[in-house]
Formats: C-alpha cells, structure tokens, sequence
C-alpha cells in the first residue's frame, strides 16, 4: 500500500520522486528531484523504498548531492537522432472502451522529443482561458494530464497547449516557444473506432498532434456562424436566394413537425466537424423552442433519426437543464420510429 514519503518511480515513464499527497482515491502527488509536484497514478507508481527508508541523504537535500544526481540523470537519459526536433501530442484514453457513453476518460501529453518541456494545458472558458495543468515533462515521456467524465466534455472543446523545451546540464538547439490552439471533435468520444492503435499507448487512444517535426499543429477552425455566412454569400450570388433555413415542416392536428436533419438546415457542410454540425442542429432546436415559448400546450416534434443518438441525447440534455418545466417523450413509433422526439411546451 503507498504511503506519503513512499519513494517512488513511474511504471510507464522515466522519473519519479516522492509522494507528498494523495489527490484522490486513484492520484497521488509526486515530488520529482526538480521540486515540481505532478500527479500520477496510484497504479503507475512502483515503491522503491518506503516512507522510514526515504533519508535526508536520499533525498538530495545536500546541494551538491542534488547537483549530482541532476547532472547524472541528464547523462543517463537516452537520446535518439529523430528526438532532435519536437513532436508532441495530447492523447485520450477511455477507462472502459466497452462502455463509452459511461466511461471516464484520461489526457495525457506526450512528449516524443530529447528536451524537456515546461508547459501549461488549459481550456477556454467563456472568452478567457482557465489552466488545467501545469508543469514540467520528461524527454521521450507522456504525463498524466488529468481524468474527466462526460459531463465536463463540452468544457474541453477549445484547449491550447503552451511549452518552452530545454536541455539541462548540456548544449541545445534553440526553440521557438509554442502556444497552439486546438478544437477537440467531442463526437469523437462517442465512437470506439475514434481510437486508434499508436506509437506512445498500448491502448487504443485518440491523439491530437501538437507540434509535428518543430511546426506547431494550426487547425483550420471555420464556425457555423462564420460558415453560415458564406453560404448566404454564394447563395446571393448565385440567385440572391439565402441559404436554407431551418424549416417547420408541416402541422398536423395542431402538432409541429421540425426536421433537424442537417440536410435539411444547410445546403452545404464543407468545413464542418461533427462538433460543428450538432452546434447547428441544436441552434435551430433552441430557436423553434424559443419561437413557441409562452404557448402552453404546444406539441412540437423534432425529427432527429436514429443514428448514434448524439443528437436526441443533446436535445434531451437541453430539455433537461433548460426547459424542465416542459414535457419529453419519444414521438409516434408508428410515424417516426425512433427517430423523433415531442416537446410540450408548458
């Protein structure tokens, strides 16, 4: 059983140090010999002397033994000829790929390179940018970045990833400090084949490339809006017609018929993510909500189809968190099979 001031190293990753806390019932945290604290898992560490055993001497409080065992760490670690430029990535790994739609998920940052990276791992919130981990890796290793859930999925969208590399204790080329935004395609981790076999995991993992032989990674991020307004300027070109809207259908017997298809919204998707697309559908679900806010009673029925059932399980979330006054229910199996969802605004 690990205990703080357990002297550790990492089963998957070169390094280790000193446990100061337990973060939770599966992460600790681990002082490394260059005093940063990282948080590992319990699972990931391996005991090399216990608590009583982890010395003052051992622990290189002495300066010049701390000098000592930096400069021999720096010589021991092994450099290869691709290393000499930076690859680094951001990797995600389900904790039960059986169990997608449940399952809590693992990042990592990989650094496939021979330089140490000082770097911060942040998320955009609103219109300013919160940091989720921050801190110093290994070369030719991968940290532990941190374990969500799904309910926090939509919160990692937009990342960005910043990171200055250094040699210690020997000469370098220089490197150009990096900061790169990146859009997470959170569909994706609603689809096992979303994980692939790679180079840095055995488990199948989902990477997100960061820098790629010393270029940083630049996504060509085009939102619906933006895209939106292109395709009514091609239209109006065309034949000063707009793009297609979204569209009631039909009303029969007082219900309304809303087709949220995305064929049915735009005439065109090109540049568009999974991501992208389901922000449109939902859009227009908000719209046709808010359209008939007020008139109690209405039945509305959204057409969604069956698919994977991301967009009905958007849509139930919305009605949920933001209509939970309103009624839910699956629509007429015999007209829309499983494919349709009726609100009753209330």
């Amino acid at each position: 059983m690990i205990k703080i001031g357990d002297k550790v190293r990492f089963l998957n990753s070169v390094g280790g140090g000193v446990v100061k806390r337990f973060i939770n019932k599966e992460l600790v945290a681990v002082e490394e010999d260059d005093g940063f604290e990282m948080p590992v898992l319990i699972k990931e560490c391996v005991i090399i002397a216990s608590a009583g055993e982890v010395t003052a001497e051992n622990r290189g409080t002495n300066i010049n033994n701390e000098k000592l065992k930096l400069d021999e760490k720096a010589a021991i670690i092994k450099e290869t000829k691709e290393g000499e430029k930076l690859n680094i990535a951001l990797a995600y790994i389900p904790q039960d790929s059986r169990s997608l739609s449940n399952t809590d998920f693992d990042a990592y940052l990989v650094n496939d390179s021979n330089y140490y990276l000082f770097f911060t791992y942040m998320n955009k919130f609103s219109d300013q940018w919160r940091t989720r981990f921050a801190g110093v890796i290994e070369p030719n290793t991968k940290i532990h970045l941190e374990r969500f859930s799904k309910e926090i999925l939509n919160e990692l969208e937009n990342l960005c990833v910043q990171l200055t590399a250094y040699k210690k204790q020997k000469s370098f080329d220089l490197k150009n400090p990096v900061s790169v935004e990146l859009r997470l395609d959170t569909v994706k981790f609603y689809k096992l084949h979303s994980f692939k076999a790679n180079d840095y995991f055995v488990e199948d993992a989902l990477v997100y490339p960061v820098v790629r032989d010393d270029m940083p990674v630049r996504q060509i991020q085009i939102s619906p809006e933006e895209l939106k307004k292109a395709l009514y300027e091609k239209n109006d070109l065309k034949s000063n017609k707009p793009a297609k809207q979204h569209e009631v259908l039909k009303q029969k017997n007082g219900i309304i018929e809303v087709d949220l298809h995305i064929n049915q919204l735009l005439d065109s998707i090109v540049g568009m993510s999974n991501g992208d697309i389901l922000n449109y559908q939902l859009e227009a679900f908000r719209k046709i909500i808010n359209e008939y806010r007020g008139k109690r009673g209405q039945k509305i029925v959204f057409i969604h189809g069956k698919g994977e059932g991301v967009l009905r399980n958007a849509i139930l979330k919305e009605i949920t968190s933001k209509y939970s006054g309103y009624g839910c229910q699956d629509a007429s199996f015999r007209e829309y099979g499983f494919g349709a969802t009726m609100v009753t605004v209330r």
